[in-house]
């Protein structure tokens, strides 16, 4: 057996302890059921709205648990994030509640939305080219410069173990209702949360499936399932979810994923806009493109799911409101 089988990078007892650090300031997101919903797919679906979290997105829970293990004699020099959009939220959210200072690095074409609620928690925020430039070297050579501690948006195991409080509160409240999960459903860009929630569910619940949801032409995931190893996508036109777009999932979230997850499933660009339309229009949830991933494979048949208690994670709902009101219209 492999050391990442015997050991993972991330366990059910790291997301308990997680959970014990991010209670007292991150939302309890219910489940849901709407009977329209049920009706429309034939199984009975639960949908887990982090766009109710702390920033509008499941970010905060890693960003906090992580920023949280910072040693007070470590904080001064602040920290350092990635991000378009959603993990920038949340590392600024919470630098802003434990005193520090953050600085964020964003893609030029992100949501203005995202650019500004990132401002707005105090953080610093630098701008560079999505097709031209390096975040992670830009950000490496600040925090460098700074004495600044790193906060990557998914390959570490105290943001990971963050992410994985969702799939916790799943695994719990299922267990409340006296039902099994047959399937449960997260998206994914390079697979902090999806990993986090399977090690929770899983952890409660080996027998259900947990599948990834990502963007068509985005779906390096599942072509990870397949090969055995970390592949990336072939390069592939803008989707609206911006949020999706890692070319590749991380090492450490791979190492979880490869073994807990079922396999992958993605929507096209039509897809999700239709899903952010229903969302809207039939269950009065606002969920960004991205957030909503997995409903609109649910949506449009991707997913075996006739007969069986579905979960879908619907991950943030920072959306544009330009873009939001021509989905809807």
């Amino acid at each position: 057996m492999t050391d990442t089988v015997l050991n993972p990078p991330v366990a059910a007892a790291d997301i308990d302890a997680a959970a014990r650090v991010v209670a007292p300031f991150a939302v309890r997101t219910p489940l849901l059921t709407f009977p329209v919903l049920n009706e429309r797919v034939g199984s009975r679906v639960f949908l887990k709205p982090e766009m109710l979290q702390r920033t509008g997105s499941f970010k905060f829970r890693g960003a906090f648990n992580k920023l949280a293990s910072i040693p007070q004699d470590q904080r001064s020099g602040g920290v350092v994030a990635f991000s378009s959009g959603n993990h920038a939220q949340g590392v600024a959210a919470a630098a802003k509640i434990l005193n520090m200072q953050a600085t964020i690095v964003m893609p030029a074409d992100s949501p203005l939305t995202k650019r500004e609620r990132t401002k707005s928690y105090g953080a610093e925020v630098v701008l560079y080219d999505r097709d031209r430039d390096d975040r992670a070297a830009i950000a490496s050579g600040i925090a460098s410069k700074r004495g600044a501690t790193l906060v990557p948006p998914y390959d570490d195991p105290l943001v990971i173990a963050g992410q994985g409080t969702a799939g916790r509160e799943i695994a719990e409240d299922m267990a409340a209702l006296g039902l099994t999960p047959d399937i449960v459903v997260a998206p994914a860009s390079g697979g902090g949360l999806i990993a986090g929630v399977a090690t929770a569910v899983k952890a409660k619940y080996p027998q259900a499936q947990v599948i990834v949801a990502e963007p068509a032409g985005y779906d390096d995931h599942a072509l990870s399932l397949k090969v055995g190893h970390r592949e990336a996508h072939a390069v592939a036109p803008r989707t609206i979810c911006d949020a999706l777009m890692a070319m590749m999932p991380g090492e450490l979230t791979f190492a979880i994923n490869s073994k807990l997850l079922a396999n992958g499933v993605s929507a096209s660009d039509e897809e999700v806009g239709a899903a952010v339309a229903f969302a809207y229009r039939e269950l009065k949830l606002v969920v960004e493109p991205g957030g909503a991933i997995g409903l609109a494979a649910l949506l449009a048949g991707r997913i075996d799911a006739r007969d069986k208690n579905v979960v879908i994670v619907l991950s943030g709902g920072n959306v544009d409101a330009d873009l939001f009101a021509k989905l809807v219209a």
